[in-house]
């Protein structure tokens, strides 16, 4: 199931609508739900603030495959910018030490099993993927 958003951070709740839809006619635990929520706001809000794209809509695609969940986002006219490769955070060190930026991109990648990102042609895919248990 893929959908477009606006590229606003208004469509936030309308994604997590659309999220949530996906999620329970195919009755995927709240608590993943609430997990890919999650990821896919930081990842969208990020693509909103920081992508100088052209104002084209950022599409949202979720597909569900054996016990994986698997979201791409894709973002079109847009300069590179690799989300997997922001190094990590070390949520250890006081707040006045720690660089600026980057804890949103760790907090996905602390709650989705697998992130990926791919750049051709000034289109940017980023996609996650979530174990389910079931």
């Amino acid at each position: 199931m893929e959908k477009e958003f606006s590229r606003n951070l208004d469509a936030l709740s309308d994604i997590v609508e659309f999220t949530d839809r996906f999620l329970a006619d195919r009755n995927v635990d709240e608590s993943a739900g609430w997990s890919i929520n999650l990821a896919i706001e930081e990842l969208f809000t990020n693509m909103v603030r920081h992508n100088t794209g052209a104002g084209k809509p950022i599409r949202i695609g979720l597909n569900l495959e054996d016990s994986r969940l698997v979201v791409q986002l894709v973002d079109d006219d847009v300069d590179p910018f690799d989300p997997s490769s922001v190094p990590e955070v070390n949520v250890d060190e006081g707040i006045d030490d720690r660089a600026v930026g980057g804890l949103g991109l760790h907090l996905v990648k602390s709650i989705v099993d697998k992130i990926t990102y791919e750049y051709e042609n000034r289109q940017m895919k980023v996609t996650i993927v979530k174990n389910l248990e079931q």
